[in-house]
Formats: structure tokens, sequence, C-alpha cells
């Protein structure tokens, strides 16, 4: 290696260190883009920053440093003094189908952030810095607060709509009658499901906080003759009467202990062939070295860390799946990375 090969790696590594420690004020420059309406004001016409800034009750010169930095970011395109919006800036207009508009407000909401402050006291006690910081647990937190539970709602709808997109076409869901999705919030995932496959009927089962935008969902599908919402608290039981039982992106908020008692009341309620169908993140044994896998594993790490501060939960790899599911009853027979919606994979279980 030469000295100037040695000279470009120490400025990639130094680039990556600065880039990664200015995350916060980048997550922070989507935050405003969203609070600013700045990708719907663009519209499909390019405009100039003082145009903008007008119609969003701003200044001229800081909206076009906004803009300018949206740009960098890849957000936006800078020409000649006027900004469109790139096609991964679109995904911030909350009028587009799949929008993660709320999914970044709720991301980069102090309520979400606050927590990560004191990941270094979380990492040395284990503990969970959201109930220091707040003085309550996450979700008793969003049940005290409605427009916070709503927008949590939302984001977590958007979260899904990729997943949605795709597992009706990845699980064969001919096998069964009826889907029970145990944490099923706002019922989008089981409705792609349902409008997918005809024959099945199905079960929205949350807590009455979650199902609070439900009925509009199953309404919008056509579907409130074939599936229902169910309130209740998935830690005393689950509803009986489905043979599967789909669980989407639910057990990594919650300790071994409790996800075991979730996937138990899930066994006691499962016919004879039924499944249980886990959706979420595996972690690798392993962080990739390959930079184009890095990318997924990055996204599980950090959500890891997440669940760490913010809600006592954690992501898992097969192992720990298999244990949780062993204590509970169940036998893991196959994990299949969810291609198209990556970093999600299907795991899938059977009663011992």
């Amino acid at each position: 290696m030469t000295s100037t090969d040695v000279r470009s790696a120490g400025t990639d590594d130094r680039s990556l260190i600065i880039r990664t420690a200015f995350g916060t004020m980048a997550a922070q420059t989507l935050r405003a883009a969203v609070r600013l309406r700045v990708i719907e004001l663009l519209g499909d016409t390019p405009r100039r920053a003082d145009e903008v800034a007008l119609e969003a009750a701003a200044q001229p010169q800081p909206m076009a440093r906004l803009l300018r930095a949206l740009a960098a970011l890849g957000l936006v395109k800078e020409n000649a003094g006027s900004f469109s919006v790139t096609p991964a800036g679109s995904y911030l207009d909350p009028a587009r189908p799949d929008s993660l508009a709320a999914f970044v407000r709720v991301f980069t909401d102090p309520v979400a952030t606050r927590a990560w402050e004191h990941l270094d006291a979380s990492v040395r006690t284990g503990d969970v810095a959201f109930d220091e910081v707040f003085g309550s647990d996450f979700f008793s937190h969003l049940s005290r607060h409605p427009e916070l539970s709503q927008a949590f709602n939302a984001a977590m709808s958007q979260a899904t709509s990729v997943v949605a997109a795709t597992l009706p076409y990845a699980f064969d869901f001919g096998r069964f009658t009826s889907v029970t999705d145990v944490g099923g919030g706002d019922g989008t995932l089981l409705a792609a499901v349902l409008d997918a496959h005809p024959t099945l009927t199905g079960v929205v089962h949350d807590s009455a906080e979650g199902l609070a935008q439900t009925p509009q969902t199953l309404q919008r599908h056509g579907l409130t003759e074939r599936c229902m919402p169910i309130a209740g608290d998935f830690f005393h039981s689950v509803p009986k009467g489905s043979d599967l039982y789909l669980i989407k992106s639910v057990l990594h908020d919650w300790s071994d202990d409790q996800v075991v008692t979730i996937l138990a009341n899930c066994r006691a309620v499962l016919p004879t062939g039924g499944r249980v169908l886990i959706v979420e993140p595996v972690l690798p044994d392993t962080v990739d070295s390959d930079p184009e896998a890095q990318g997924a594993d990055e996204v599980t790490c950090l959500s890891d860390l997440n669940m760490l501060v913010n809600v006592g939960g954690r992501e898992r790899t097969r192992g720990d799946f298999e244990e949780v599911c062993r204590r509970a009853g169940l036998s893991v027979t196959s994990v299949a990375p969810l291609e198209e919606a990556a970093p999600y994979s299907l795991i899938e279980a059977v009663a011992d």
C-alpha cells in the first residue's frame, strides 16, 4: 500500500466517523422538512427557495439553506437556483400511499430520541432509559397522549407498507382458514393478506389504542364482513378460532420472558396443524463485513439499541427465536428472509 493509499483510507475512515456523528443533524433536517411541508410545497415542478418559504411561512434565506442540505442528502435536487424533489425525497410526501412522513415525525420526535442521550447508562445497567426520562414506560406514555399515539400508529402503518405489499405472496396462506394478527395495529398488514386471499377470514388483536384506526382500514378495503378488531391484552390471552397467528414487529418490543408469555398464549389456542408466523428482522450471528450486507445489519443493530433504550426489548438471532419458541411450547420449522422487504424474515413455528 502506497502513502497515497494510506492517506485515502484514513480520509475515508475519518469521513465515516464525521458523517455518523452528524447523523442526528441529518435526521432533524428530515424532521424540519416534514414539519414545514417542504416536499408537498415543491410538488412536481421546480421552485425557488423564496417561493417555498412564502407558502411555508418561513424566511427565504434559511429555507434556501434547508433545501441545500436536503439536496446534499439526496432528497431534493438543486438546478440553477430552483429545487425539485428526487425519488427518495418523494417518500416524505404524506399524500404518497407508501409515504414515510409519519415515520420520520415519530422517530425524530423527542419522545423517541431523548432516551438515546442515555444509551451509555442503559449499556452499563441494562435499564430502560425511557422510563427514567419520562417517568413511565413507552406504551403507557403513548396511552396518555392520544395525538402521539395516533402518530405512532400511523408511523407503524407506514413502516408496514413494504411488508404488506410482499408478505401475501411470500407465504402459503392458502393452507389456512383464518388469521389472527396479534398486535396488528390499524390492520394494514392483515388487510393486504385478506385482499390477496379472498377465502380467508381474520381478526386484528391489539389494545384499544392500537385499534383506534382499524375500523377505517377494514372499511376502506371492504373487509368489515371478513375481519373484526378484537381489543385485548396479548399478555393475558389471544382470541381463539384461527389456525394461523401472525405476529409482526411485536416481539422485539419485549423481554424474553414477556415474549415467551405472548407466544405461549398463541400456543394455548393453536389448533392441530396450526402455525405461528413471526415477521421480524433476524440479527446475524456475526455482523457481515460485506458493504452490501452492512446496510440491513446497520438498521437491525440500531433498532436493537432503540429497543434497549426505549422499550426494554431487543432484536434477536435465529437461535434467540428458537429458544423463546421452545420455552413457549413451539418449534421453529423455518426462517426465511423476506427478500423484497429487508431486513424482515419469516419465522414459522408449530406446536411441539
